[in-house]
């Protein structure tokens, strides 16, 4: 047994960003399996249904070891909100992005003859889509995600509803800009496909869209509509 909570904080963000990329990613992935095999994919909406409830269950069951943050954004706006240490976000960014290249790597190998097509699920940019306009997407939608996330589970008054809030944020947020962006709002939800599928067009977009819509999040939040201590 575990009982150094630091380091089981770790292992949960690691395990929770693995399983959620896993079927979030994989997911994507499956589009074109289907596909190649005469099937039907998931589409927009299950595509943002498969992250959106995979995220609600992680949080509510790893929440209460790490946080559930499984997204270098979420960790910076819990950072910009006085929650955590530097060192442990840090070292929290480690662990997610370890996850997300294993998911990436086991896409890679369970779906061995189709990853091509969607670099195991990657997030790209849309037809018409500049980097600058994808950056302000991302920077949006991480913005409704981090809210969520503070509103929900870090404010102490929260309603007591588990990761449901957040997941559902996920998944609205992929209804408007998975076609846009792949409406990623986590570095490392774009790092480990693109890592494992060598695929780094525009990488910049998928750190710098998020780091300001997380980071804009938690300021407003912290300034304007936390209580008063």
């Amino acid at each position: 047994m575990i009982r150094d909570r630091a380091v089981a904080a770790l292992i949960a963000e690691a395990t929770g960003t693995f399983l959620f990329f896993f079927v979030g990613a994989g997911s994507v992935v499956l589009g074109d399996y289907l596909a190649g095999n005469g099937g039907t994919g998931p589409g927009l909406l299950g595509v943002a249904l498969a992250h959106g409830l995979a995220l609600a269950v992680l949080v509510s069951a790893l929440g209460p070891v790490s946080g559930g943050h499984f997204n270098p954004a979420v960790t910076l706006a819990v950072w910009v909100m006085g929650k955590i240490t530097p060192t442990r976000a840090a070292l929290y960014v480690v662990s997610q992005l370890v996850g997300g290249l294993a998911a990436g790597l086991a896409l890679k190998v369970v779906f061995a003859d189709v990853w091509q097509a969607s670099n195991v699920g990657a997030p790209a940019l849309g037809r018409g889509i500049s980097p600058a306009l994808g950056i302000g997407i991302e920077a949006v939608l991480t913005a409704l995600l981090v809210l969520a996330v503070i509103g929900t589970a870090v404010d102490p008054r929260a309603p007591k509803i588990g990761g449901l809030a957040i997941g559902l944020a996920v998944a609205a947020d992929i209804l408007v800009g998975g076609p846009l962006t792949g409406a990623a709002m986590n570095p490392a939800r774009w790092f480990g496909p693109a890592v494992a599928a060598g695929a780094y067009a525009d990488w910049y977009v998928w750190w710098i869209g998020p780091a300001i819509g997380a980071a804009a999040a938690a300021l407003l939040y912290r300034y304007a509509l936390a209580e008063a201590n």
